[in-house]
């Protein structure tokens, strides 16, 4: 199932032609990165999303309703009828490839050699491998690889 594309009237586009521009105009602040991730790490409820981030009440309102209206979460009345609870949708989901470059590429320059840090890992408990574009012939890709074909 293929979910409808935010339309150019919905948000205002930094860079209505690119598509990195318009990610972030949709998911690009750190407050609403957080709480994709942890809505994959199981967070339902409000609650669990302000317990994990900290985040202040008002701007967890404000980015959750964001992620709702732009088709990252789903909203729906819990069964006891006196909370809303979050879901990814498939968009939502979708980013999770995202949240695994953000991860490792924090792991990589943000701590220091031997500096804690959670790790995530697949149904074996191992590590994921470390993700790396792949060109269409299967050969790594890079900058020196690839080049942006401007739209006219």
């Amino acid at each position: 199932m293929t979910q409808a594309a935010i339309s150019a009237e919905d948000v205002t586009w930094t860079d209505p032609t690119c598509p990195v521009g318009r990610t972030l105009d949709l998911v690009g602040d750190r407050w609403s990165l957080l709480i994709v991730r942890d809505a994959m790490d199981g967070a339902r409820a409000f609650t669990d999303f302000q317990h994990s981030t900290d985040i202040a009440r008002n701007i967890l309102t404000d980015r959750l309703r964001r992620l709702v209206e732009r088709g990252i979460l789903d909203r729906q009345t819990a069964p006891s009828g006196r909370r809303q609870i979050y879901t990814l949708t498939p968009a939502g989901r979708d980013l999770f490839t995202v949240i695994v470059a953000l991860r490792q590429w924090g792991e990589r320059h943000a701590f220091a050699p031997d500096e804690a840090h959670s790790v995530l890992v697949d149904e074996r408990d191992l590590p994921l491998a470390e993700l790396r574009p792949i060109s269409s012939g299967g050969n790594p890709a890079d900058l020196d690889t690839t080049s942006v074909r401007k739209v006219r």
